[in-house]
């Protein structure tokens, strides 16, 4: 957010807690692109402040979280002394979390793994109205596509971005019936390690495919204690996610940090997985 619109976040998220009765001396930003986390102290909160236009994905992570905190997931817990819902205040939609003192450094892979396969497994046992994972490449191909969107695009990456965005999907999406609820973006960034040991944030990111999709996301090393994965489907998988991620860096309105030199490494991510697997 650009540091007017980030001041008006903090204070809707100091605000907010406040009038809940939340102990808020201080406010401290976690993480800053389009939408911001705020660790409120002392009241041990994590607020999610996001502009109204992404009311909906807000309410909609808030719903994963409840229900996932009934089947006992790795994940990150609403703030229990608070109503389990978003807040509306001063046009942004506010959600209210537990703050995860961080401990260590890198999980393990066999733990990344195995919190990955829990994940799953509480998945299996909700019932969720989820986007399939083909719809999230349905965008990202619009804004290939879109010169408007993606004006800085060269030619030859958009083409590269555009064939292995549909040419991917369509292998991926064929390979068999055995779509579940996903994470959808579990990547190292999303998976916080603390006291509780491994637990997944960011749980707007849930759509329906095979968890494959979900296991690309991670290092590399994880997939080799993930029992039963399609190495195949995996390999597509991972260079699928790369086209994914750099199609969304080239968006004229995109705010990652560091934007510039993700453009080009993100295409250069791609051609390697590419190549891997002689999938180009």
């Amino acid at each position: 957010m650009e540091p007017s619109e980030l001041r008006r976040a903090i204070e809707a998220g100091r605000a907010t807690a406040s009038e809940l009765g939340l102990h808020v001396d201080d406010v401290i930003v976690v993480h800053n692109s389009d939408r911001v986390a705020l660790r409120l102290v002392p009241c041990g909160v994590l607020a999610r402040v996001a502009p109204l236009g992404h009311l909906a994905g807000s309410e909609f992570e808030v719903e994963v979280a409840r229900r996932l905190a009934e089947v006992d997931a790795p994940v990150a817990e609403l703030d229990p002394r608070v109503e389990p819902r978003v807040h509306v205040r001063d046009a942004f939609a506010i959600s209210l979390w537990t703050y995860y003192e961080p401990v260590g450094s890198e999980i393990a892979p066999a733990d990344y793994a195995d919190a990955l396969q829990r994940h799953h497994a509480a998945l299996r046992r909700i019932e969720l109205g989820a986007p399939h994972f083909t719809d999230r490449v349905a965008g990202a191909l619009k804004a290939v596509d879109d010169r408007e969107q993606s004006p800085e695009l060269p030619d030859p990456d958009r083409e590269l971005l555009s064939s292995t965005l549909s040419g991917l999907t369509t292998a991926i999406s064929g390979d068999g019936p055995d779509d579940q609820l996903l994470h959808g973006e579990p990547h190292p960034g999303n998976l916080l390690n603390t006291r509780r040991g491994p637990l997944f944030v960011d749980l707007g990111t849930c759509c329906r495919g095979p968890v494959e999709f979900d296991l690309a996301h991670a290092p590399e090393e994880v997939a080799q204690h993930h029992a039963g994965a399609d190495l195949g489907l995996l390999h597509r998988c991972r260079a699928l996610n790369w086209a994914l991620f750099s199609a969304w860096r080239w968006r004229r309105d995109d705010q990652m940090p560091d934007r510039d030199h993700w453009r080009v490494e993100g295409l250069n991510r791609v051609r390697a997985a590419l190549d891997h697997r002689g999938l180009g």
